[in-house]
């Protein structure tokens, strides 16, 4: 067993408490636990203790500052006395339609909305002429003022007895911050005694508060954070939230340089032979290398030449040629007589990566490996890998199962890291002996995210095109133009255009009047008949791949589409980018979908289709889209708008953004835990000394666990 192929010592006892199911609180019920694992936990994660008290609360309510309807901000909470004056229940047979209730005081009235709740249930809250106190956010619906689902419906003698300050949180359908505040105090008795892996000096110098004091701080707040005006600067952050985020930065800042000291010790070997492969491979390729491509190319083949192990990040913006310098350093690992891998984090996407290659691999031996192939075909390929008779294999996941052996694993490349975890790489870079890795990425990555992110990597950058690559046409249109849009589509087809139409859910939402592929898709029908295709995340893999070969081919010529569209998807063709609700997108996110197109030689088009008013922010980042092409320019802009939660399309693909750090305002932050981890490394390289091992209970409890294994080793 190889030194990175070691199983994870067992956490801490003294953690045990904190990564407890989180459904053992008392009040979750049968009915709630669903509830809690769609806020906090995962498909392969039930929600815990942890995940409870690391859901802070976004801000809070003072009791004391009640307003009026008429003065009410939209989008912020507020807490409102009204009287009940009526009711508006579904009309019989209208489907899954809420029950409204009116609601006035001296200033105005607002229409409270219900979902999925029956009506005795709202009228006994809300008994007709009742004075009552209500808290949430005021939104505009066509005009007209209403609150969906009001986090709390209290009368006077409630109010009383309410705290000064009431947490705010993020909540989910059928479960209130009300609740989830409840279910935090619960999570807090839990709390252990837990050792202190701060500099008890630096901790005096900032004023800061001890791990548990902090957390309590935030559950239970004394005072509410003023509101910020959208687009302005945030206002200092508390200690305690500073504390809590200094944690979680020197967590992730500890395991990667806790990584990158086992890379440097680690003995490697040289995994690049005389440059034959290589040769006849470029010379064969039907463009030049940019001068970028051939820089990457030359870093990557010195960290393969030297006896030290390469960990390099391969950083290109969209069409930057990550896959020709991808395949250039499996070449080099082959001419010496090894294997390469390259894992991609879909299927879609290793597919691809697998037609793409094999034109220009010439007489390499490539495979296919994923999770879907026939069982024959797959003993086929594991057997042929084991017996050194594939000379690149292509794959997702499945590649680090334990039933895929290498006869000599030399290079293994990593495609859109952010979609995998360290532990993930480690598993992959253990299927051979001193493995190289290279990991590419298309999403220009700011400098703090690289430093969060690729701390533990030497980085290339590909910062050019190949020529001629047509620039893309980028347009703001509201969606009040949208038959426009569809007539435009129909000349646009007349022409021979193939079209992407990318809209954000897969179904209608009963909370946010957002466009579904679904029924987009069947109104495109009614114009384009046969020529409309679909793809979302949850059809089953045959079928995506299915839709996608027939728009390849052009047997469609639009394709309605969820975001699984947005990373590595190449159709040439494809000339025309429409973005519905192109307000709601990170910023990262619009500029990767558009790369699907401008990959051909002819001109192309996005069309950003948005729902107006817009907001500040939105706008901002809109504009942005309008103005450059350049990815690395939008992600730092990126950064600034949105933070680091959305800049790397961690929603959509699955990765956790840093949950109690702020990348934006706890910037200066970073850099201290980056100092103190590298420091923290040379000193007690085993995290032996008293705050060396009070340092492991924090990997531990921040879930950096793959770093555990690097101690001592090699």
């Amino acid at each position: 067993m190889t030194d990175d192929a070691r199983p994870a010592p067992l956490r801490p006892a003294i953690l045990d408490p904190l990564f407890a199911p989180a459904r053992g609180l008392p009040g979750i019920g049968p009915k709630m636990a669903p509830m809690i694992e769609r806020l906090l936990g995962t498909p392969e994660q039930p929600a815990r203790i942890v995940d409870l008290l690391f859901h802070l609360p976004q801000g809070g309510v003072v009791r004391k500052l009640l307003g009026s309807i008429a003065e009410a901000p939209p989008g912020e909470p507020v807490t409102l006395g009204v009287t009940v004056t009526g009711y508006r229940p579904p009309q019989p047979g209208a489907g899954r339609r809420p029950y409204r209730v009116l609601v006035e005081d001296a200033t105005g009235d607002i229409t409270l909305v219900f979902f999925g709740m029956p009506g005795p249930r709202v009228e006994k809250m809300l008994p007709l002429g009742a004075h009552r106190y209500i808290t949430g956010r005021i939104d505009l619906y066509d005009g007209h003022r209403q609150m969906v689902h009001p986090s709390r419906i209290i009368d006077e003698a409630a109010l009383a007895a309410l705290p000064a300050v009431e947490p705010v949180y993020g909540a989910t359908e059928g479960l209130t911050s009300r609740a989830i505040s409840k279910l935090a105090h619960a999570a807090l008795e839990r709390l252990p005694v837990l050792p202190e892996w701060q500099d008890p000096a630096w901790l005096a110098r900032e004023n800061w508060p001890a791990f548990a004091d902090a957390l309590r701080a935030e559950h239970r707040p004394e005072n509410a954070p003023p509101p910020v005006p959208e687009g302005a600067a945030a206002a200092p952050r508390p200690p305690a939230r500073q504390r809590l985020a200094y944690d979680e930065l020197l967590a992730s800042q500890l395991a990667l340089a806790l990584l990158r000291a086992r890379n440097r010790r680690a003995p490697g070997r040289a995994n690049a032979g005389d440059g034959h492969l290589v040769d006849r491979i470029e010379a064969a390729l039907p463009f030049g290398l940019t001068g970028a491509q051939k820089r990457a190319v030359a870093e990557i083949r010195a960290d393969l030449a030297s006896d030290r192990r390469m960990l390099r990040l391969l950083q290109g913006d969209v069409g930057s040629g990550k896959t020709a310098v991808a395949l250039l350093a499996m070449a080099s690992a082959i001419e010496v007589g090894r294997q390469a891998a390259l894992m991609a984090p879909t299927e879609i996407l290793a597919r691809q990566h697998f037609e793409r290659l094999g034109p220009m691999a010439g007489t390499l031996r490539l495979r296919l490996l994923t999770g879907r192939d026939r069982a024959a075909e797959r003993r086929a390929t594991l057997a042929a890998l084991a017996a050194g008779e594939v000379d690149i294999v292509v794959g997702t996941h499945a590649l680090f199962q334990d039933s895929v052996v290498f006869a000599d694993l030399g290079v293994a490349v990593v495609d859109e890291q952010h979609r995998f975890g360290v532990h993930q790489r480690l598993a992959l870079g253990a299927k051979g002996q001193a493995v190289d890795i290279l990991v590419m990425t298309a999403t220009p990555i700011p400098r703090t995210l690289a430093l969060t992110c690729f701390g533990d990597m030497d980085v290339s950058v590909l910062d050019e095109k190949p020529a001629g690559r047509q620039p893309i046409v980028t347009r703001l249109v509201s969606t009040d133009r949208l038959d426009e849009v569809v007539a435009a589509l129909g000349r646009a087809l007349a022409a021979g255009d193939r079209v992407y139409w990318i809209c954000p859910l897969v179904a209608e939402s009963e909370f946010v009047d957002l466009a579904a592929a679904e029924e987009r898709f069947e109104d495109l029908r009614h114009s384009f008949g046969d020529a409309v295709g679909l793809i979302h995340g949850k059809m089953p893999g045959p079928d995506k791949d299915a839709a996608m070969e027939r728009f390849a081919a052009g047997e469609t010529r639009i394709l309605v589409s969820t975001t699984v569209v947005e990373v590595g998807v190449d159709v040439p063709e494809a000339t025309i980018m429409v973005i519905e609700h192109a307000e709601r997108f990170g910023l990262a996110q619009l500029h990767q979908l558009r790369g699907r197109v401008g990959r051909g030689s002819r001109a192309s088009t996005c069309l950003l289709l948005y729902r107006g008013p817009l907001g500040q922010v939105s706008r901002a980042r809109l504009e942005m889209m309008r103005e450059t092409e350049d990815g690395f320019r939008i992600a730092e802009e990126d950064l600034r708008l949105r933070g680091e939660g959305e800049v790397l399309g961690t929603r959509q693909s699955g990765m956790a953004a840093f949950r109690l750090a702020n990348l934006e305002s706890d910037a200066a932050l970073l850099q201290v835990a980056r100092d103190d981890a590298q420091l923290m490394v040379q000193r007690d390289p085993g995290l032996k000394s008293p705050r060396g091992q009070a340092l492991r209970v924090l990997l531990y409890l921040f879930e950096r666990d793959a770093a555990i294994r690097l101690l001592g080793a090699g």
